[in-house]
């Protein structure tokens, strides 16, 4: 090496060692400001072929307060991506011809959602509906010559020609409109759900050609085509017989539709005629999908009734001889939403077990089941035609949600997208660790254990204890936009995040655990869970926070009445009285399964775990507490935040009330979102750290 030469090479690396520094120094913890960066991805869908898949990518617009998706194209290879649709309105639910030359979608760009066409070669998108009530959800026929799809409609105008039907749905809704009487008259139950009046109208399939003209509603009357209760739907809640020439779907109870969780199965042809029931379980049925030879329908099933957190089964109905049978009675977790092979002798589902959410197929021979992608949250399955490759998306703890494919064994597992690697490559966390701690009557739990940034073992950190809603369900291995725990972790906190009874993906006898025992076993698998942090050494246990939404928020209430161990405690969406909470939720099952009974039947149930019922408890404890309730909340309604408040105000017990009158269960605004993670994090730090 000669002597200028290793000068120029000394002078290279000297001044290319302070970019190195800067770029090093460039790593940060992950912000708020970051949920408003990351590009959400949604809704794979793999073409015919297996050659390309249509997804969604919604972007967040803070300032104007809203989200904008667009459809996108990727090759199954991971190149090519490109932005499909470009426009302020928001394009979503991709979904590809049997053909695979177009791909019809939902599009609120003309005012309501309604179905448009765009061929894959390029062009301009065509609007194929024009229904005043709008639509949503289209399927292809088998053909390529018809879609069906959903729109809400008023049931006494449905047996009309549908020019007439639709103009009266119109007036109807604009006279509401300019209507200066804002009045509700109900005559029965569900009249609210989650955050929206339903106001008598009905969800119905209609079918119209992809040539256009008049659609055909092929199920009317005063009955939901799908079901109005997210809880028991798992996507496209109806499917095209391989002919075409009828529609299998899931109805809804024909009545008391807020106690009631019997859905049933019905087929129609695509004239509207010739309707047929085709289940008869007292308890929930859905999903229907026809195999490709047009014998068998598979469908997902409960069996007790009025319990929506029962698991869903596989069970094939022969269309020949009648006959269901369970494919999946001995797989001890729900199946979710499913497909068939072409050659119907698999069908793929997503399912969770152990805070993950994994991939299977069932061989329809054997019943055996088989896993074959697991770690993270893994969904949105989609088949080739050929069977021989599928894609899926997949999220977890450290990453929002990319998409992903593999042969149909689940070998060669390929990422496709990376839509937010730049980002997140300047972004420093730790990855979340799995643990187990002996919780109630020595039972095995499950939980996340989440450090902050630039952990140093020999510090102590304050502790924050998550507890997830449901409480039928689970802190899975996956990314979350409000209880995100490694944003939690970055503001300089150990998270912690257990699984407790109740929780989903561990059996459903440990489901089933929690009923009629909210505040039993799995507040004492809550307990032991904070005595096990306290083992940590790197935990200060005199700094220790609690936080929780839905069924977490009625924990935190309590907490609040029953321990002393949190500096401070944030509840969500809790309940705080049980028999308010009855009289005013949408979905009274929920509480009779919970309870056993109506108030008036068993009111010792209602006030056995009642945190109202303690009220007392709260001056033994004092601990304050933040509370956050939204005045569109119709599952937990703003009563509650509202009554725990003013208990604690007359108490003289340091308390906040955050309400946003725009949100429901959740906080969806990215303004809104903004200031519950700001108002929050603020709350949070003047108890663990200052």
């Amino acid at each position: 090496m000669t002597r200028k030469f290793f000068i120029l090479l000394l002078f290279t690396f000297l001044s290319l060692t302070p970019n190195l520094t800067l770029n090093a120094q460039q790593k940060r913890s992950l912000e708020i400001e970051d949920l408003f960066r990351i590009k959400r991805v949604t809704d794979p869908q793999l073409s015919p072929d297996g050659k390309w898949i249509a997804f969604v990518i919604t972007e967040v617009d803070k300032s104007a307060n809203k989200m904008n998706s667009d459809l996108y194209l990727i090759s199954s290879t991971g190149t090519g991506m490109r932005k499909f649709t470009s426009h302020p309105g928001n394009d979503v639910n991709p979904r590809w011809s049997p053909d695979g030359k177009t791909i019809a979608f939902v599009s609120n760009r003309s005012g309501d959602g309604q179905i448009w066409l765009i061929g894959v070669n390029g062009g301009e998108a065509r609007q194929l509906t024009t229904l005043s009530t709008g639509a949503s959800n289209p399927v292809w026929s088998p053909d390529g010559k018809m879609i069906a799809f959903v729109s809400t409609v008023s049931p006494e105008f449905s047996d009309k020609p549908f020019k007439e039907s639709d103009e009266l749905n119109k007036k109807k809704d604009e006279n509401n409109a300019k209507s200066k009487i804002k009045a509700h008259i109900m005559t029965k139950l569900l009249y609210k759900h989650w955050n929206a009046w339903v106001d008598d109208k009905r969800q119905h399939i209609f079918v119209i050609s992809i040539d256009g003209g008049e659609p055909k509603n092929i199920t009317p009357g005063d009955r939901d085509a799908v079901p109005t209760s997210s809880t028991f739907s798992a996507g496209d809640d109806f499917a095209f017989s391989p002919d075409g020439k009828e529609i299998a779907y899931t109805a809804t109870p024909t009545d008391n539709e807020a106690w009631n969780t019997n859905h049933d199965i019905y087929t129609v042809s695509i004239d509207g005629t010739d309707r047929k029931q085709i289940t008869t379980n007292p308890a929930a049925d859905g999903f229907p999908r026809y195999s490709s030879d047009g014998k068998y329908i598979a469908y997902r099933a409960q069996r007790q009734p009025g319990f929506e957190a029962d698991k869903f089964e596989l069970m094939l109905y022969n269309r020949a001889t009648g006959k269901i049978e369970s494919l999946s009675e001995q797989f001890d977790a729900t199946v979710q939403a499913f497909q068939w092979t072409s050659d119907g002798s698999r069908i793929y589902f997503a399912s969770e077990e152990k805070a993950n959410q994994q991939i299977y197929y069932l061989s329809v021979k054997n019943r055996k089941v088989t896993k074959i992608v697991e770690n993270g949250v893994n969904g949105d399955v989609s088949v080739s035609a050929d069977g021989k490759t599928i894609c899926f998306s997949r999220h977890t703890l450290s990453r929002p949600t990319e998409i992903y494919y593999s042969s149909a064994d689940g070998n060669n597992i390929k990422k496709l997208t990376g839509v937010n690697d730049e980002l997140f490559s300047n972004i420093v966390m730790n990855e979340a660790e799995n643990v187990t701690f002996t919780g109630a009557a020595g039972t095995p739990i499950q939980s996340w254990l989440i450090k902050p940034p630039n952990f140093n073992p020999s510090m102590k950190y304050p502790l924050v204890y998550l507890v997830h809603g449901g409480p039928q369900n689970a802190w899975e291995n996956g990314w979350h936009y409000r209880w995100n725990a490694q944003l939690w972790a970055a503001q300089g906190y150990v998270v912690m995040a257990p699984n407790a009874r109740g929780s989903t993906g561990f059996g459903q006898k440990f489901v089933n655990e929690i009923s009629s025992d909210w505040g039993g076993k799995a507040y004492e698998d809550l307990m032991k869970g904070v005595e096990y942090a306290e083992t940590l050494p790197y935990v200060d246990k005199d700094k220790m926070a609690a936080a929780g939404a839905s069924y977490g928020g009625y924990m935190m209430n309590w907490f609040a009445t029953h321990t002393g161990k949190f500096k401070t405690i944030i509840t969500h969406a809790g309940v705080y009285n049980f028999y308010s909470m009855y009289g005013t939720t949408e979905e009274v099952w929920f509480d009779e399964w919970e309870h056993g009974g109506t108030p008036w039947d068993v009111p010792e149930e209602y006030n056995k775990f009642s945190p109202h019922a303690y009220a007392k408890e709260l001056l033994k404890y004092k601990t304050p507490m933040l509370i956050i309730h939204n005045e569109l909340d119709y599952r937990v309604p703003v009563s509650e935040g509202m009554q725990l408040f003013t208990t604690l105000q007359r108490m003289g017990i340091k308390s906040k009330f955050l309400s946003f009158p725009d949100e429901g269960h959740g906080v969806l605004k990215p303004q809104n979102s903004e200031l519950w993670h700001k108002t929050v994090f603020e709350w949070l730090a003047d108890y663990l750290k200052n």
